[in-house]
């Protein structure tokens, strides 16, 4: 994909291989590899957040579970209250 930048900041891809050239206004512009690799990082980074978060809760869960299963509740009991 091509990425240009419009006067507001706002990123648009368009297809490499020309066919979407007529679409792209002329006051747009194209971005850097600068911004590119800027932009793929923060999506990175985006990703790794939401698995690390994934991770955490899944963590939280298991805890909870085994402290309410020692008190006696079942897992569908403990699903039910915590979800």
């Amino acid at each position: 994909m091509k990425l240009f930048k419009s006067p507001s900041g706002e990123v648009f891809a368009y297809e490499l291989d020309g066919s979407q050239d007529h679409l792209i206004p002329s006051n747009f512009v194209p971005l850097t590899q600068l911004e590119i690799d800027a932009r793929n990082a923060k999506f990175l980074a985006d990703e790794q957040a939401v698995k690390d978060a994934q991770i955490t809760q899944k963590a939280i869960f298991d805890s909870a579970l085994a402290k309410l299963t020692a008190l006696g509740l079942t897992q569908a009991e403990v699903t039910a209250l915590i979800g």
